[in-house]
């Protein structure tokens, strides 16, 4: 149904073969199960520029390495303007077309990688989208733009 081949967006993509029709379930998210912590254990040592990870969350107790065991949906790159999206029943994670893929397009899904309080000043820097859509947000972060701090409301003048 797919090959992995280079991208433009980001290193190696994968591709439809064939036609791929909206609703298929194209693939499973595979690879070794472990806890938050172990995740976070593996990469510790990982520059902070560096945001190339197979990681994919499941829930608050499991993450995928896809690094380790994993298969080709790991090289599913984000996109502002996805024709997949990632589907997670019983704890495991499917790719599942949202529209009809023609043959040769790339294969993308919006990553809606979470923000932190403890982000880095440059973290849209580190989390730069390069998908190329014409409604590009310009960064795999949700939500888009860093939230603006809470001003206390102003008191009347008497």
């Amino acid at each position: 149904m797919f090959r992995v081949r280079r991208s433009r967006v980001h290193g190696q993509g994968v591709f439809a073969l064939r036609r791929i029709r909206k609703g298929t379930r194209i693939v499973e998210y595979l690879g070794e199960r472990v806890t938050h912590k172990e995740a976070d254990r593996r990469y510790e040592q990982k520059q902070t520029h560096d945001n190339h990870t197979f990681l994919f969350i499941v829930d608050r107790g499991i993450v995928i390495d896809a690094g380790v065991d994993g298969n080709d949906a790991r090289f599913i790159n984000h996109g502002c303007e996805p024709n997949c999206e990632s589907v997670t029943e019983e704890r495991r994670v499917f790719v599942e077309a949202i529209r009809t893929i023609q043959p040769g397009e790339e294969l993308k899904y919006d990553y809606s990688i979470g923000r932190a309080k403890d982000d880095p000043p440059d973290v849209d820097e580190v989390f730069a989208c390069r998908c190329g859509a014409t409604k590009c947000r310009g960064t795999m972060l949700w939500p888009a733009k860093r939230p603006m701090a809470r001003k206390p409301p102003r008191r009347k003048r008497k």
